[in-house]
């Protein structure tokens, strides 16, 4: 099974409980939408890019109630537990992203995407992609995590002398540089969320019960984990009586730009 095809059947297994596990998510969902509250758009067609169950299509809507952005994802499950939240079926579209966009979406005034860059192949090329099919004038606003995510995860590992399982994901940098060559940057910010556990393995269970576990890298033993749970660095409890805890940490590229409007 290849990795889109592990992506999209466990986000697919997880889509009824998704929105209730998806905290960073819509966190930074919202983040979006009040960026693109006032953007100046241009006339085009609007898309949220690997859309999910539509967290972040909802928030813009919510504060820009003339947008109505069209959905794609790949995970069909995720898409319809997005219109059944809703109560009326917004427009989507079941579509891999891997493939390009549709040809709908040529000349776009706005394209959004959230935590979902990272699960396609070459994500840089995409990203350039993406820029490209915008009008002079459009706007990209994105979120990802990047490779300076999971510092403790990628340490741990180090320390317990094996393999890192966790999801390879894009330098920050070379996205940065794959945008600039087509857009002028307004908004670049490098946003850093942590989150805490009684042990490392309770990560690995909520990352997997959002449907986000999928990763190439082959399975660890239970010896593996328990060596990476030993080194997993730990920070003191709130509460001083309390037993340690464990923390994982993403860190997130948010790219706003918008394409030069052609020369006169």
């Amino acid at each position: 099974m290849t990795l889109q095809e592990q992506v999209r059947e466990a986000f697919g297994r997880h889509a009824g409980s998704y929105e209730q596990r998806a905290s960073l998510q819509r966190a930074v969902a919202w983040r979006l939408a009040r960026h693109c509250r006032d953007l100046p758009l241009v006339a085009g067609p609007c898309a949220d890019l690997g859309a999910g169950s539509g967290l972040l299509s909802r928030a813009v809507q919510h504060l820009r109630p003339a947008l109505q952005p069209l959905r794609l994802d790949l995970c069909a499950e995720l898409l319809l537990q997005g219109a059944r939240d809703e109560g009326a079926g917004a427009e989507s579209l079941l579509w891999n992203l891997n493939a390009g966009l549709p040809p709908q979406l040529e000349q776009a005034s706005l394209l959004l995407s959230s935590f979902a860059l990272q699960w396609l192949e070459r994500p840089e090329e995409q990203l350039g992609h993406w820029c490209r099919r915008l009008a002079p004038g459009g706007w990209l606003v994105l979120a990802v995590p990047t490779a300076g995510s999971f510092p403790q995860w990628h340490q741990a590992a180090a320390r317990a002398g094996g393999p890192c399982s966790a999801l390879p994901l894009p330098d920050a940098g070379a996205l940065v540089h794959a945008a600039q060559r087509q857009l002028t940057l307004t908004t670049q910010q490098r946003l850093r969320f942590s989150r805490f556990a009684p042990t490392a393995l309770a990560f690995l269970r909520q990352i997997q019960a959002l449907g986000a576990g999928s990763t190439p890298a082959a399975p660890l033993t239970p010896g593996q984990w328990r060596r990476l749970e030993a080194a997993w660095p730990a920070e003191p409890a709130i509460n001083p009586a309390g037993p340690p805890r464990k923390r994982l940490s993403w860190e997130v590229l948010v790219l706003i730009g918008q394409r030069p409007a052609a020369s006169p």
